[in-house]
């Protein structure tokens, strides 16, 4: 079924008008992302050609995905915009609040007993305010919106950072925090700076063990994770059309990992087939008759180095099977390398868990593709070495793996399949095998492999591979496998090897399900109450932030000097914490307890300038805030990199802090801070960061003349009284210094409704 076919077509319906005026005003051929971005202004037609990298542009999304962790404090915040219902379609699915422990059955009853508090409050708000809804064990939001929602040409906006996934039919989709969700939620217009573009063109066509997961492991190892930030990657060229809808989805959800605004695909025979198989002839046959707006202009793709920022070009078929890690989603390895790269960093060779699924690499083809290689162990008498966990992407994947056999060839290898949830790879994970802090090895085909991220544990060494690469190395239990050269000894003591993997892009009797776990809202919910329990440990009604005075900011002192690599997880951890994402106070005791202190590199141990001794951030920044003492937090490069999370932003303001100030910011959380009201700054000279000391106060001295692209001066005060003055710089537009004078874009939004 097509939902929100009406909404489509007048999408398509005025594609074609809107593009060909772009062109004009622009003057000259355009791209895919252009392509969609001129065409969803909030404005409308465009009128004039913007600047990439420095423009603010105002935009009208087609549509939100929320997922449950965030979907809380997102909805949270829309219950205090006065609005009835939500302006465009939105959907809330319930993915991340379901622990991977058991097994698939088991886990999800003791998550809907365990949260049952949260999902009956998420499932009352999207009734009243005509939001669709998700249960738990329907699927990970971003397969769940490919498979649903997705169309060639469109623009969503999701919270969560992964909504980029979309890109693989075609989308420009992109994660935001809250605040931006709730923003379009009612009624208003989404700002983003436009971007920059970065195309990559593929030539060639993958083979072997090379998978489409290996085309963004590359250009990870390429861009880095902050290469991308601030543009768009537009993939083009045959190597692009040669693969399969959901293959495209890998590539776009992990750009989130370069830091990327999002990733996208031209329109191609390939969206078609995808569209078909999910039950949407009729968003296929719309798009086939605008189909030349929904990919970029053929002399884009002839001279790309003419209309791209930067230009990356990749031969599908010299490419290599790559894992990437640890530690880090772009330190890229081909596996023939892996083995000697291992040795001399002293990784740990033994693997204990090979993980399949999360929304990067769950679709059917993905499955096909591993159960290619579990099956040959099993017909050839190989015993897994290491534990096996698949995690399908939706109920319909599920379903239909089971009914074409696949998952039991995996447990046939032992495998546990856990819930068609993200499970491990945002945390949600109880291993049996290990506690504490023991250094071992697992590989997954999640996306991201930072510290902690996957089991809480440090020394847990995560490698991001295909899931084809993963199941191989997971059978031979051994991190420098190289299954297209390396043998194997079966039951019977035979020297074996892998065939190369082969797999299914579509299911050939179709996709199918009994229950798909949708719940369509109410017509009318303006007869829903929801009720939040006053002394609930899970949920919290929200309290305004305090505007600004409009005065200079004196006398802050310095919270947390965060050395090297500060993402949201080190800011605002999941896993266990996820239970608190709807109780702001609660969840704030997380707050940059995994951000490394340069001073003494111990995590959650900073120093109090009230009382000269050591504590918890948390607990010495309450009592900062108790005391009404203003206080800063200084990073390093790409701070807040990796997941959308605005509670890593949310936090820090609700304990009073009110300045962040670094070396740079990844795009969502920069956006983050600036709506709940914080000071996000960069250093004008990184070296400035060196100057900070571990009992420093802030004099913010130009604050009150606080304007567009007007630095503002720092004045540092050592304990010894003596004085660094430093430039720092900001990207706010006049519309975001309204959103810091009121306290948060939300109170802006609040009053505006109110007039």
């Amino acid at each position: 079924m097509a939902y929100d076919i009406d909404m489509i077509k007048k999408v398509y319906s005025q594609m074609a008008e809107r593009v060909n005026t772009a062109r004009e005003v622009v003057g000259k051929p355009l791209t895919l992302s252009e392509k969609i971005l001129y065409s969803h202004l909030w404005d409308g037609a465009a009128k004039e050609a913007y600047q990439r990298g420095k423009d603010y542009v105002e935009f009208a999304p087609d549509r939100i995905a929320c997922q449950d962790a965030t979907a809380q404090m997102a909805l949270l915040q829309f219950m205090q915009a006065g609005k009835k219902q939500v302006a465009v379609p939105t959907t809330v699915h319930c993915d991340h609040l379901i622990q991977a422990k058991m097994g698939a059955a088991i886990d999800l009853q003791a998550a809907n007993k365990s949260s049952s508090e949260v999902f009956d409050f998420l499932e009352s708000v999207s009734n009243k305010y005509g939001i669709g809804f998700w249960k738990p064990g329907a699927g990970i939001i971003h397969q769940v919106v490919l498979e649903n929602y997705a169309f060639p040409g469109g623009m969503m906006i999701g919270t969560d950072s992964h909504t980029v996934n979309a890109g693989g039919l075609g989308m420009v989709a992109i994660g935001v925090g809250g605040a931006d969700a709730v923003d379009v939620m009612a009624g208003m217009a989404w700002e983003l700076k436009f971007p920059k573009l970065i195309g990559v063109k593929l030539t060639g066509s993958l083979s072997g063990w090379t998978a489409a997961k290996d085309v963004i492991l590359k250009v990870a190892g390429i861009l880095t994770v902050k290469g991308g930030t601030g543009a768009i990657i537009e993939y083009f060229g045959e190597g692009a059309r040669s693969m399969s809808a959901t293959g495209k989805g890998t590539i776009c959800n992990m750009g989130a990992e370069v830091g990327a605004t999002t990733s996208t695909f031209g329109y191609d025979e390939s969206m078609d087939r995808y569209l078909r198989a999910t039950d949407r002839a009729e968003v296929a046959d719309a798009a086939n008759e605008i189909k030349e707006h929904l990919t970029g202009d053929d002399e884009v793709y002839a001279n790309p180095k003419q209309y791209f920022d930067e230009v990356i070009e990749i031969n599908l078929s010299e490419l290599k099977p790559h894992l990437n890690g640890p530690f880090t989603p772009d330190l890229a390895t081909p596996i023939s390398e892996m083995g000697a790269k291992a040795k001399e960093n002293d990784w740990p060779i033994n693997v204990d868990w090979g993980l399949i699924g999360s929304c990067t690499n769950s679709s059917y083809e993905d499955l096909t593709r591993a159960a290619s290689i579990a099956k040959q162990a099993v017909d050839k008498k190989v015993k897994a070495k290491s534990d096996f966990g698949i995690n399908p992407g939706s109920e319909q994947i599920r379903f239909t793996a089971e009914r074409d056999g696949l998952l039991k060839i995996f447990e046939d290898l032992d495998a546990t399949i856990f819930t068609n949830a993200c499970g491990p790879c945002i945390g949600q994970w109880d291993r049996s095998d290990r506690k504490g802090d023991e250094k071992n090895t697992i590989v997954h085909s999640f996306n991201r492999n930072f510290s902690k991220r996957a089991d809480g544990n440090p020394n847990t060494h995560a490698f991001v591979g295909s899931p084809e690469m993963v199941a191989a190395i997971a059978i031979s239990g051994r991190l420098d496998f190289d299954p297209t050269r390396d043998k194997l000894i079966n039951e019977d003591g035979e020297e074996v090897m892998l065939d190369e993997p082969t797999g299914i892009e579509l299911p050939s009797d179709g996709f199918d399900v009994e229950e798909d776990g949708y719940v369509p809202p109410n017509e009318d919910g303006s007869s829903v109450v929801v009720k939040v329990a006053e002394d609930s440990e899970r949920l919290q009604l929200l309290t305004p932030f305090e505007p600004w005075d409009g005065k200079n900011l004196m006398g802050a002192k310095l919270l947390i000097k965060a050395f090297g690599k500060c993402t949201t997880d080190h800011i605002s951890m999941a896993g266990p914490w996820l239970r608190y994402r709807g109780h702001l106070d609660n969840i704030s005791n997380n707050c940059l307890i995994g951000a490394i202190n340069a001073y003494n590199k111990k995590t959650n141990f900073v120093k109090s300038q009230l009382t000269g001794e050591y504590d918890g951030v948390p607990a010495v920044q309450r009592t900062y805030k108790k005391e009404g003492v203003p206080t800063v937090v200084v990073g390093d490069h790409n701070y807040g990199e990796g997941s959308s999370r605005e509670h890593a932003a949310m936090e820090p303001r609700h304990l009073g802090v009110k300045v962040v100030l670094v070396k740079s910011f990844a795009r969502i959380h920069e956006t983050n801070l600036k709506k709940q009201g914080m000071l996000g700054l960069t250093f004008d000279n990184e070296a400035d960061y060196d100057l900070i000391q571990e009992d420093d106060t802030f004099n913010f001295i130009d604050l009150e003349d606080f304007a567009p692209d007007k630095q503002i001066t720092v004045e540092i005060v050592h304990a010894d009284g003596s004085k660094d003055t430093i430039k720092t710089n900001h990207t706010y537009n006049q519309p975001q210094i309204e959103w810091y004078k009121h306290g948060s874009a939300l109170n802006l939004i609040k009053k505006q409704n109110a007039a």
